[in-house]
């Protein structure tokens, strides 16, 4: 599936996925490969899990997985189909018990708060769930406030009006967060270039950036951008397919899933 402001298009199935994209080359040129399912109703978790198996194998990157997660048994199945993390979103937002159930069996390390934000027609940012569908009580700030101090590790700040537009990132969510909070945070909608990359690893906010834009529309995107904003003076490390290590004297700064 791609995404523009989370109106979903299909390309094409798993094989399709296998034949046109070398998932342990591309890991290459990322520090975290983040995949979700966005299928529309009912979700096959043992279904995903096998095309998690699948796309991942021989990726040396540590791998987030979810997508209508709302119970431990389906952590369970992810984590133990190739997963390192799995990412939550819509459950945040019912009840605090399901991600301390989490926490409890898993780690809080383990997981990831994905919060989906857009602006309203008076430029004030809202909270979407069910992949965009349903919209959430209150403004955003309270929200992103609010699952800060839920027990999860990473928090996932995604914009649907540059979901896929390739515009650039959204930097203003990050004027939500709260000052003292230490979580890692990664933001995502509308990288297209390596100068967005850049923007947002700039900023000290920001620990990480995702992008699927470069990595679906831009053949070697994601290999060009990363050294392009490593030759600019971003700290990234050099990943080489002779060496699953980052070579020492480019140490961990920024990360680009």
């Amino acid at each position: 599936m791609l995404s523009r402001n989370f109106r979903l298009q299909q390309v094409g199935n798993i094989e399709w996925l296998r034949n046109n994209y070398n998932f342990a080359q591309v890991s290459y040129s990322i520090d975290e490969l983040i995949v979700l399912d966005v299928s529309p109703g009912e979700r096959d978790v043992d279904k995903f899990c096998d095309s998690l198996k699948l796309l991942t194998e021989g990726c040396f990157v540590p791998i987030a997985a979810g997508g209508g997660l709302a119970s431990v048994d389906s952590a369970r199945k992810l984590l133990r189909s190739g997963a390192d993390k799995v990412v939550v979103n819509s459950e945040l937002f019912v009840s605090n018990s399901f991600v301390d159930e989490l926490a409890s069996e898993f780690g809080r390390q383990c997981i990831i708060g994905s919060i989906d934000i857009k602006s309203n027609s008076n430029g004030d940012y809202q909270v979407w769930s069910r992949n965009g569908t349903e919209l959430e009580p209150g403004l955003a700030d309270s929200w992103i406030k609010k699952i800060s101090n839920d027990a999860i590790g990473e928090i996932y700040l995604n914009s649907i009006d540059r979901d896929g537009t390739g515009q650039g990132l959204d930097l203003n969510l990050l004027d939500m967060i709260p000052t003292d909070m230490k979580k890692p945070v990664i933001l995502a909608g509308g990288v297209g270039s390596a100068n967005h990359i850049s923007e947002g690893l700039d900023d000290p906010r920001v620990d990480a950036v995702a992008t699927a834009n470069l990595f679906n529309f831009i053949g070697d995107g994601l290999k060009n951008a990363r050294n392009s904003i490593i030759s600019k003076g971003t700290v990234l490390p050099l990943w080489s397919i002779n060496q699953l290590d980052p070579q020492p004297e480019n140490p961990l700064r920024g990360r680009v899933s």
